[in-house]
């Protein structure tokens, strides 16, 4: 039984990890390219960020590094998405009131 345990554990750091070195950036790149991130469920990535945060947060209290080291790059990668939602809804208005 803690062979199961082991096995699920790896997994689950595996894909937690490949979720934050793939798939987040790879909407960062595609939010940089369309210098926009329309069609970006910001809710998600808020609700994540904070999930993450806490997640790290709790790692730091029980001091355990697994849960730390995972759980603080989602912290860093989805704080990226929602710099880039920020910067990109700023910029747009921005240009628009230079129109004006």
């Amino acid at each position: 039984m803690i062979l199961f345990g082991t096995v699920v554990g790896v997994l689950a750091v595996f894909f937690s990890f490949l979720a934050k070195i793939v798939g987040h950036p790879d909407q960062m790149l595609k939010n940089y390219r369309r210098k926009s991130t329309e069609g970006v469920a910001i809710s998600m990535f808020v609700t994540s960020f904070l999930a993450y945060l806490f997640y790290t947060i709790h790692g730091i209290l029980q001091k355990d590094w697994v849960i730390i080291s995972g759980q603080a790059l989602g912290v860093v990668t989805t704080g990226i998405i929602l710099g880039q939602a920020l910067y990109y809804r700023n910029g747009k208005s921005e240009k628009l009131n230079e129109k004006d």
